[in-house]
């Protein structure tokens, strides 16, 4: 028999779940409001990159390619998906499902938060691409942030190390790939992204911290079952 995968018991993970929440829900609130040094820096940021991606249409276009191809949502899910179908024909329908709540879960966090702030993305009269709904928070952040973070956890939970550091070294270069692209290409502001990755790892520090705790606790339920005297 094969042993069991070695679970990751990391003191980090309820910090990184309230950090990152609690900074997500100050951004929003603070984007919420309009504060003024926020958009003056968003604007600032925004009318650099934009400026950038107006003179340097091979740049641009290998930016489209990339936030629209290698990094889309739709991408990044099915990519997700294929991860949760290799679960369950290995017998780990418990991960598997983790993967699949957790992506509900972001989907429908990111539309409701657009829903309700509402945020105009910026507008230019030169654009060099387009996006559909609200600004805030980043989708393509939120879903890069989700999707890397858990197949970096399955990858360390399952795979050997050599697995592990390629997949998190991907997971990093792609999630804050995917954040520059959209900034450079005018159709968010540096906030949104901001908004997403913090909003995204909130989500995978408490769906992974919730399925370990569960993990390490499972062992010790038979034995508390036989009552005292068992050995």
């Amino acid at each position: 028999m094969s042993s069991p995968p070695a679970r990751l018991r990391s003191p980090l993970l309820p910090a990184v779940a309230v950090g990152c929440g609690a900074a997500a829900v100050l951004l929003l609130v603070l984007v919420a409001v309009g504060w003024a040094p926020l958009l003056a820096f968003d604007r600032a940021v925004a009318d650099e990159l934009h400026a950038a991606a107006v003179r340097r249409s091979a740049l641009t276009e290998a930016m489209r390619v990339l936030t629209d191809w290698v990094w889309d949502p739709v991408t990044l899910r099915l990519l997700l998906a294929a991860a949760v179908v290799a679960l369950w024909r290995t017998g780990r329908p418990g991960m598997a499902g983790l993967l699949v709540a957790a992506g509900l879960v972001a989907a429908g966090v990111q539309h409701l938060l657009k829903a309700l702030v509402g945020r105009d993305r910026p507008r230019w009269p030169d654009p060099v691409d387009t996006a559909d709904f609200a600004a805030f928070p980043s989708g393509h952040a939120m879903t890069a942030a989700v999707v890397c973070g858990l197949l970096w956890w399955v990858a360390a939970r399952l795979g050997p190390r050599a697995l592990a550091r390629p997949v998190l070294v991907a997971g990093a270069v792609s999630t804050a790939g995917v954040g520059l692209t959209r900034v450079y290409l005018g159709v968010h502001w540096p906030s949104d992204v901001l908004g997403g990755w913090l909003l995204g790892a909130c989500l995978v520090a408490v769906a992974v911290g919730a399925y370990e705790r569960r993990a390490t606790a499972a062992p010790r339920r038979p034995a508390a079952l036989l009552g005292p005297g068992a050995r």
